[in-house]
């Protein structure tokens, strides 16, 4: 199950990269503001995190697709402005191929990938995967 989210990842990283297209399948108007629709729920009320994580935003999950996501990250005004994906290290093989990564709504303006020690909800060391819909001088709609 985990194999396929890792392929998704991997080329929307890549096609946003490198060919510059706003990689994202069609809107859906109901992820775009917060709260979206189930299966969705807030990350807060399943893992002892807050609700708005600065950096990141309010984060809903579909809890199904744990440990990876889409993590969906909104601003404080409810706005969508981020996905992220959240990869445990101890998954990704030399014969990983991460491909077709999908966006729930919007268009991807740019991609950060970083490394994370752990943390509730995904305790084991991983990479964020974070698809901006925003602009890098709009990141700053979810600093705080």
């Amino acid at each position: 199950m985990i194999r396929p989210i890792l392929t998704a990842v991997a080329a929307a990283a890549v096609l946003a990269f490198s060919l510059g297209v706003p990689g994202a399948m069609a809107a859906e108007p109901s992820v775009l503001n917060a709260p979206p629709p189930a299966p969705y729920k807030a990350v807060s009320s399943l893992v002892k995190l807050p609700d708005f994580i600065p950096g990141m935003g309010q984060l809903f999950v579909n809890a199904d697709t744990l440990p990876a996501g889409p993590f969906l990250g909104y601003d404080h005004d409810g706005s969508l402005v981020n996905t992220t994906y959240m990869i445990p290290l101890s998954l990704m093989t030399s014969d990983m191929h991460l491909n077709d990564l999908m966006v729930p709504a919007g268009s991807v303006d740019h991609v950060d990938i970083m490394y994370n020690a752990g943390h509730p909800g995904v305790a084991e060391p991983h990479i964020h995967i974070v698809l901006w819909n925003v602009p890098v001088d709009q990141e700053n709609r979810v600093a705080k």
